[in-house]
């Protein structure tokens, strides 16, 4: 378990890595697109899409680190009052509503960019395809799903042991 615990640590930190660069390089497509607007009067057609491209590939691979390092909001302030064991309990549960959640997010994402592949949908400006981009979010649902069933399984062992 730690083996596999491990390997989803580091596949969600090279994720964050690589989300850690579409943050960077929208910095340096906005800076240069507002030089360029302003130094000679000519923006990066299709700027505006390239930035929500790579935003949609921030958020989407940067969920499963962020998971990692519980750093979504967690309201526990009335689960703390309770036992060990039920505080175990109810992170097993709420983990199992969160992988199942998550799990058909990522499921119905991935077919909506498959209808967006077969329908041939592109962007206006850029005429970029969109389902990439897409995928590319369902990747790290399922990456974000692949932490959480780690911490389901940390959650089941916890419970199992404060009996």
């Amino acid at each position: 378990m730690k083996k596999l615990s491990g390997l989803v640590a580091g596949f969600s930190k090279f994720l964050d890595q690589i989300a850690a660069f579409c943050i960077v390089l929208v910095m340096l497509l906005t800076v240069v697109n507002i030089i360029l607007r302003v130094a000679v009067s000519r923006p990066i057609l299709g700027a505006y899409e390239f930035v929500g491209y790579l935003t949609a590939g921030m958020i989407g691979l940067a969920l499963a680190s962020c998971a990692l390092q519980n750093g979504h909001i967690a309201v526990s302030f009335v689960v703390d009052k309770f036992s060990r064991r039920i505080q175990a309990c109810v992170d097993v549960f709420t983990n199992v509503l969160a992988v199942s959640f998550w799990g058909v997010a990522a499921w119905y994402i991935g077919k909506y960019a498959g209808s967006m592949s077969a329908s041939g949908v592109v962007s206006p400006t850029s005429q970029i395809p969109f389902y990439p981009f897409i995928y590319l979010v369902s990747f790290g649902l399922v990456a974000l799903c692949l932490v959480l069933v780690i911490r389901l399984f940390e959650s089941i062992r916890k419970a199992a042991i404060n009996k």
